[in-house]
């Protein structure tokens, strides 16, 4: 039997998979910064889909850090950033050093206030 996922689902349909889309955003979408994260959105040509893409490279800490920070992104975006975005819209986050010691409420707060940014100029 098929289950029906609510709209705040987050399933693998909801994310970017590989580096050419990391990439491609990274060069033709648009840009935003917080103090702990790097933000870049755009849209796919044909995709009318939003997703979402979080990379944590191993100097932001341990594989716990990492894996915590990605998901309180993903929960971010599941609960706020996704609402924020025209639909189409796909965002990559790269977190910076110091995101690991953040609160979920911190981390939100941050990418709201960059995704914010970013709606203002698509």
């Amino acid at each position: 039997m098929t289950r029906a996922r609510g709209a705040a689902s987050f399933s693998p349909a909801d994310r970017l998979h590989n580096s050419a889309e990391f990439r491609y955003l990274q060069r033709h979408g648009v840009r935003a910064e917080s103090g702990h994260f790097v933000l870049y959105a755009g849209q796919f040509p044909g995709d009318e889909k939003s997703r979402l893409g979080v990379t944590v490279s191993k100097r932001v800490g341990i594989a716990v850090i990492r894996n915590r920070i990605k998901r309180r992104v993903r929960e971010a975006y599941r609960l706020m950033l996704r609402a924020m975005l025209n639909p189409g819209i796909s965002l990559v986050v790269i977190a910076r050093g110091g995101a690991g010691e953040l609160t979920s409420d911190a981390i939100g707060g941050e990418l709201k206030a960059a995704t914010l940014a970013i709606a203002k100029r698509l």
